[in-house]
């Protein structure tokens, strides 16, 4: 027998039962964009792979292990986007929108793809909400993107369960001092070094500090500190960003650890990290990147960012039961109809419902059926109310209104009454 078709390891299914909640998160961080004055854009999910090398940086794991990377039939070398910084860039670039100082601030929405080891919350296809600021370089529009997100975490009932996490990795000329400081460090100490430290040491030094293994970690301790090698300049905004944070009342801890897994970042680092999904802790995170546009072939351009993971973050709102009641009812009312004469007069009547509650989620039934099989759908569908429309009603001209979840008698509406009887039910409801 031949192998059943299923999707692919680590790509997974969003079934209908999940997307309420999919929408829910989307259409509240959607509303907030727009209220800050954010504007969306779309990106392709294919681009050529020079793109990421350029950008994410040719040493990094992502680059190197995780890309899904082939070659399409002009021979060029294509890759599924593993993150939208880089796309988002080419796009501003290409279309020559950040040109002559125009400030931009766009969020898109998608799927990013890297071959990862799947796990809770870490798939091989995710979906991320990210957001890019460009030409503007101060600690302001930093905190603006922490202060939006602290926001979103209220709204979503999941402030008490996230944590921010800052730091600055300076320009690239202090970041530059700060890797052979830290180069010679851990060279003295390298038979302490785990063999993923080790090959690192060599490639991308600073991700060493990110390093899981606690023998690594030890040796860590005494390693030279960032902050140590900041420049004047990195210092004052960073120093701009808490005082903003501080403003706001935001929490946050300052650690000298965080460096983030793509080369591109500068000054400002910041995750959001959570105990409530396991080891895959981080559910938002981003940083200033004021070199990456010049890097890509434009002007000097500064640039600041972060990205959320959609899955991670619905995993919390299921764990830590913050789901809003509603989103577990699809539809509001369901309409029974017997004979064919109440099938046409109800598909009449609910389209004149849909234009006077455009809101109201009326389900009508379809494929006949008796009276009992009927309102066994209607229980089904988790309506509040079901509508009954058979020859009896149609001669008066009402509709049978009978509560599906609750007490309450049925009782006979007028057709030109029930629009506003529906409002007021469903509304208590």
């Amino acid at each position: 027998m031949s192998k059943s078709l299923q999707a692919i390891r680590g790509m997974n299914d969003i079934l209908p039962e999940q997307t309420p909640l999919w929408r829910y998160f989307e259409g509240t961080v959607a509303r907030l964009l727009d209220n800050y004055g954010y504007r969306q854009i779309r990106m392709p999910i294919v681009e050529f792979t020079e793109l990421f090398k350029r950008s994410i940086g040719e040493v990094t794991d992502i680059v190197e292990k995780e890309m899904y990377t082939f070659d399409d039939r002009n021979g060029d070398s294509l890759t599924l986007r593993p993150e939208g910084t880089a796309a988002c860039v080419r796009a501003v670039l290409e279309h020559g929108i950040t040109g002559g100082g125009q400030v931009q601030k766009l969020w898109y929405v998608g799927p990013m793809f890297r071959h990862e080891r799947p796990q809770k919350g870490r798939y091989r296809q995710f979906h991320q909400i990210g957001l890019e600021v460009f030409n503007l370089e101060g600690p302001d529009i930093d905190a603006e993107l922490i202060v939006m997100t602290w926001r979103l975490w209220g709204e979503l009932g999941l402030r008490d369960a996230v944590k921010l996490e800052l730091n600055s990795l300076g320009t690239s000329e202090s970041r530059g001092r700060y890797r052979e400081a830290l180069v010679e460090f851990l060279s003295a100490h390298l038979d302490k070094l785990d063999e993923d430290s080790q090959r690192r040491l060599k490639t991308n030094p600073l991700r060493v500090l990110d390093t899981k293994n606690a023998e690594t970690q030890a040796v860590l301790v005494d390693a030279p500190k960032m902050a140590d090698y900041l420049d004047d300049e990195s210092r004052a905004h960073f120093e701009g960003l808490k005082a903003r944070l501080d403003a706001v009342g935001i929490p946050y801890v300052i650690n000298p650890k965080l460096v983030r897994g793509l080369d591109y970042y500068s000054k400002t680092v910041f995750e959001w990290v959570t105990d409530k999904l396991g080891a895959q802790g981080t559910v938002c995170a981003g940083g200033r990147y004021d070199g990456l546009v010049e890097q890509m072939g434009g002007k000097p351009t500064p640039g600041v960012g972060f990205a959320m993971g959609i899955e991670r973050l619905v995993l919390m709102l299921e764990a830590l039961d913050k789901v809003p009641e509603e989103l577990s009812r699809q539809v509001d009312v369901y309409l029974c109809a017997f004979g064919e004469a109440a099938e046409l007069a109800a598909l009449s009547l609910s389209e004149r419902i849909r234009d006077q509650l455009p809101n109201l989620r009326l389900q009508i039934n379809a494929g006949a059926g008796s009276f009992k099989s009927q309102f066994k759908k209607a229980d089904k569908s988790g309506a509040l109310y079901a509508l009954i429309l058979g020859d009896d009603e149609l001669a008066q001209q009402v509709v049978g209104f009978k509560p599906l979840r609750g007490q309450g008698e049925q009782q006979s509406i007028a057709w030109d009454a029930l629009a506003a009887h529906l409002a007021t039910c469903v509304v208590q409801g």
